[in-house]
């Protein structure tokens, strides 16, 4: 026989051991809520040879684009059941997912589970659902999901063997790499590591909603759990030798400024963020139309009024010479003339307002380095969840609840023998709303709605109270018959007797000194006023 005969012989045996050796055809799981991107990504497996595999909402999107899908319940031979709260949680796809090559092989095939080459999952959308100020508790339940963070964790953890993508902006790279030839180790790494933030941040979030929703939410908890995504790295830090970034809450916090929107100018910087902050959290304690002027995270000038362009030209007055380079916040829509009043006035590093109106922003493009932000309103909720601060020290954190003391000065304590007049009153509740925005010790002195001096930081209260008056003397702003607000208690007379020297007719202070006898002994030999709050503002 010849060679080319006996070939020819041989070549169906050889078709059928080649069928029989033939690699298992790879093989993807999709599961996601998140339905974005899921077409194209589908479309890519399958011309890569893949098999998909689904389950219940998943397969019914992609049928529909007309691409081929094998349900879970037909590799598992199990329905899913109650209501689709138990479809993944089987042998046959956790061992897929967990599966050793080349050490699991047997157990493999004894129990016939073939293994899951690529896992694409995002979960339940719980933050979403739980945000809705119309979202129940049963419907909050209902949105933890269970076996997409199980299968997310198994296939992270066997990252050698399986690509596991929980983000749809991974979708195209994924697709890319295997187009050639294959995932690197340090993009499998990658991923894995964000799969399990992924399912992190998710366990914080639903650890943080029933802690705000249950018996005792005062509870501090232990251990605590936050999340932040990063949002965008900083040129640099407070200083060009530190690096520096901005994260954001996972969920979205309306009326801030982590999370405003940027309607022109350079990019942020850390100390840029820092005061604005500073400033959008100051004005949004005011009702009427208010206007903060901040510099190094202290306010240099408050004041309210009928218009945000008046009361940004009282604020201006207060110090005009810290305004420059300043960072501006209204609790009201930007409007034209507020725009142009800045721009007459001052250099400004940012602009914050809830709004920015359309005529703001024509105004504003004629100085597009100033950075200007639309922070939103903030919201409203009748939720008893917490307003919480965290400051960080070497190698640890301290918790506290923001301060949102207040203090409604018509029912406060007068200690002294004479009582603020109605005007007098008006302005400490003004002043009395500053102060607790000043770094301690802080003192303040106002009259009709605006500042007039602001003392800020000084390790000495009467060190506060002369800086106060300094900055309102260079403003050729008179103290007479103004009246003052000190963040805590006075522990000399000096302090009152420093101010009365300039003028001042009323104090608001929280009381509480050993020596406050000798305090309102000098406030009524200068014929003051004087009301004790019961309630300090100390802010480090």
């Amino acid at each position: 026989m010849s060679p080319a005969r006996q070939n020819r012989r041989a070549t169906p045996r050889r078709r059928a051991a080649d069928k029989e050796t033939a690699p298992p055809r790879r093989r993807a799981l999709l599961s996601v809520a998140d339905k974005h991107g899921l077409e194209p990504l589908a479309q890519g497996l399958a011309a890569l040879g893949y098999e998909i595999v689904s389950t219940g909402g998943t397969a019914k999107a992609l049928r529909k684009a007309g691409i081929d899908v094998t349900e879970v319940a037909t590799i598992t031979g199990f329905p899913e059941i109650m209501d689709g709260r138990v479809k993944t949680l089987h042998p046959h796809i956790h061992g897929g997912l967990l599966a050793r090559r080349g050490i699991d092989d047997a157990v493999l095939a004894d129990h016939g589970i073939g293994v899951i080459d690529l896992l694409v999952v995002n979960l339940y959308p719980f933050e979403a659902t739980t945000a809705r100020p119309d979202c129940t508790d049963a419907e909050a339940i209902e949105n933890i999901d269970v076996g997409g963070p199980a299968m997310l964790r198994a296939a992270a953890k066997n990252h050698e063997h399986i690509l596991v993508v929980v983000d749809p902006a991974d979708y195209a790279p994924v697709l890319a790499a295997l187009e050639h030839g294959g995932a690197p180790t340090s993009l499998r790494r990658e991923l894995a590591i964000k799969a399990f933030s992924h399912t992190s941040r998710y366990d914080a979030a639903i650890s943080s909603y029933l802690l705000a929703h249950s018996a005792e939410p005062e509870t501090w908890p232990d251990p605590l759990l936050r999340s932040w995504r990063l949002a965008q790295t900083l040129r640099y830090g407070e200083n060009p030798h530190q690096q520096a970034a901005l994260y954001r809450a996972a969920e979205h916090v309306l009326g801030t400024v982590a999370h405003a929107t940027s309607v022109q100018g350079k990019e942020l910087s850390f100390n840029n963020l820092v005061d604005a902050d500073a400033a959008y959290q100051t004005v949004k304690a005011f009702e009427a139309a208010a206007c903060v002027i901040v510099k190094h995270a202290n306010p240099c000038g408050v004041a309210v009024a009928a218009t945000p362009a008046a009361a940004y030209q009282l604020a201006y007055r207060t110090d005009p010479t810290s305004a420059y380079g300043g960072v501006i916040a209204f609790n009201r829509p930007l409007d034209q003339a507020s725009a142009e009043a800045i721009l007459a006035q001052q250099f400004a590093e940012v602009i914050v307002a809830p709004e920015i109106t359309k005529s703001a922003r024509t105004a504003l493009a004629k100085k597009p380095a100033i950075r200007v932000l639309e922070a939103g309103w903030p919201a409203t909720s009748t939720l008893r969840e917490r307003s919480l601060e965290i400051k960080t020290i070497e190698g640890g954190a301290l918790l506290q609840d923001s301060d949102r003391g207040h203090a409604d000065l018509a029912a406060a304590k007068v200690v002294t023998r004479r009582a603020p007049t109605s005007e007098e009153l008006r302005d400490l509740q003004f002043a009395w709303t500053v102060v607790k925005f000043v770094k301690s010790n802080a003192i303040v002195y106002t009259r009709d709605g605006a500042t007039l001096g602001i003392g800020a930081g000084q390790p000495s209260r009467v060190m506060s109270a002369r800086i106060a008056a300094l900055k309102a003397e260079e403003a050729g702003l008179t103290l007479q018959g103004a009246v003052m607000a000190s963040d805590a208690f006075f522990p000399f007379r000096d302090g009152i007797d420093a101010a009365a020297e300039r003028g001042i007719r009323a104090v608001v202070q929280p009381g509480g000194s050993m020596r406050d006898q000798e305090v309102v002994k000098a406030a009524d030999e200068h014929g003051m006023a004087m009301v004790f709050t019961d309630m300090r503002h100390f802010r480090h």
